[in-house]
């Protein structure tokens, strides 16, 4: 599969945006990652080696295709170095400001070609456009989180997106190695209108005192086959990011279920954001990428 896209910018280098980096990287890409935090940079430069490496270790990449794709990831503090690319998939928080904050300055900063995409996961994309400035050039990619290793795109046009732009986002995705599927912009599209509901419920068990955390994992991945259990896939995803996901669901649905429950504020102000501090529902010996 070729695309048109050859230089992939991602703003965020946090644990969603360090993953579709990867994933950009190891798929051939030049791959620029943004954050303004040099630190951020840095872990999330450290982890992308590790788990390439970890994978060509496994024998699930060619040899020297670690090094290869490292050689093809370049962190940046500046945002003007994002000129440089044919798309610019944004990883940072579920906040409407925020968000419409960079995309003004990245529409100001990169040429007329350049596609604008959103990693979002509940907040309307036709609303994030609004404020990119070409609201016909943007699409909501969904990866799913861990981007490196699951292969699901939600892919969302918004109210103003062209048929051209979804389609080289499509391409994009499929070059990628990944699988795309069509959705609405609609809160939580597919996953999320199910997931985030489900993990509070969840969380709400251990709140309850029904069951320990380790419990309700192997309950659900015994039973139903998943190969994460709820509390695990939160730890991973970190306490402060589905405060954030939550606000920002139950704001737009008011569904009782979508409401951040009070466990998950308590172990934000404990510092227990999951696997990234060491600690959330499980505890962890290290703070490795998931994968690494």
């Amino acid at each position: 599969m070729t695309t048109d896209i050859q230089t992939v910018g991602i703003a965020g280098a946090g644990t969603m945006g360090a993953g579709i980096a990867i994933v950009a990287a190891r798929a051939g890409l030049r791959t620029l990652v943004f954050d303004k935090r040099q630190d951020a940079l840095d872990r999330a430069r450290e982890q992308t080696g590790a788990f390439l490496k970890k994978s060509e270790q496994r024998g699930k990449l060619p040899p020297g295709a670690a090094d290869a794709a490292l050689a093809r990831w370049q962190g940046t503090t500046q945002l003007a170095d994002m000129a440089a690319c044919d798309i610019v998939i944004e990883a940072v928080f579920e906040d409407l400001a925020v968000k419409h904050d960079l995309f003004g300055q990245l529409h100001a900063i990169c040429p007329e070609h350049t596609l604008f995409a959103s990693n979002t996961s509940t907040i309307s994309i036709t609303e994030i456009a609004g404020g990119s400035g070409r609201a016909d050039r943007f699409v909501g990619m969904h990866f799913c989180l861990p981007a490196q290793l699951m292969k699901l795109i939600e892919m969302s046009p918004g109210l103003s997106t062209s048929e051209d732009t979804f389609r080289r986002a499509w391409t994009f995705a499929e070059a990628l190695g990944q699988k795309p599927v069509a959705t609405q912009d609609t809160p939580g599209f597919i996953l999320n209108y199910f997931l985030i509901p489900f993990n509070n419920d969840a969380i709400r068990l251990v709140e309850q005192g029904v069951a320990e955390p380790a419990d309700i994992d192997t309950a659900i991945k015994t039973a139903l086959g998943y190969p994460m259990g709820p509390l695990e896939l939160l730890d991973l995803v970190g306490m402060d990011t589905q405060k954030l996901l939550c606000e920002a669901m139950h704001g737009l649905t008011h569904e009782a279920r979508a409401a951040c429950p009070p466990l998950v504020r308590r172990m934000i102000a404990a510092e227990r954001l999951g696997k990234k501090t060491g600690r959330g529902f499980h505890t962890y010996g290290d703070t490795k990428m998931f994968g690494a």
